[in-house]
């Protein structure tokens, strides 16, 4: 009986780990070989940033859910300590979340960033890739990444994003795809 019941347990998480390898592999179709949806967004400082003006570059759009939050300052530094290293591979990175300029203007200042990051209070572009949670009251993008090629076109979709490691990952990518 318990061998049946573990053979089962097993069957079932097996079945759960493929169900969810499956997901992310429809998530990553879904966006791969597309062109990046246009937007038109303020960063910290007010400037305005359009996704045709990177045309050349490769873009990396770092979706995170909110200025100032434990996870979000982890992934914003990984980007801040490596980004000499994206723009020698001719890379910008834009962080993206919902927050307004104004939030946005304290967590660069805070944290010293050399890269935009886009209020996107609105959702435009959120709502484009699908990626906007509600919380009840309040509403987040998720963590999510899209890398984008010098063409426009999206190569990868990072739907499941460690923020300790994702930066490096993504350079990572940057630097085998630019080989390609």
């Amino acid at each position: 009986m318990v061998c049946i019941s573990t053979t089962i347990g097993f069957s079932m998480l097996s079945h759960a780990e493929n169900t969810l390898l499956s997901q992310s592999n429809d998530q990553q179709k879904q966006w791969v070989g597309k062109p990046a949806p246009a937007f038109k967004l303020q960063d910290q400082n007010g400037k305005w940033h359009e996704a045709s003006q990177y045309k050349g570059k490769w873009m990396v759009l770092y979706f995170y859910p909110k200025d100032n939050s434990p996870g979000c300052t982890q992934e914003a530094n990984q980007f801040k300590a490596l980004y000499p290293q994206f723009i020698k591979s001719n890379a910008v990175v834009l962080g993206v979340s919902l927050d307004d300029v104004q939030s946005h203007q304290k967590f660069s200042e805070k944290l010293g960033l050399p890269f935009p990051i886009l209020a996107d209070s609105n959702h435009q572009l959120a709502d484009q890739f699908g990626i906007v949670r509600n919380l009840g009251i309040a509403k987040i993008a998720k963590r999510e990444t899209f890398l984008v090629d010098p063409q426009g076109n999206i190569v990868y979709h990072y739907s499941s994003v460690n923020t300790q490691t994702h930066a490096n990952q993504v350079l990572a990518d940057i630097q085998k795809f630019s080989k390609k």
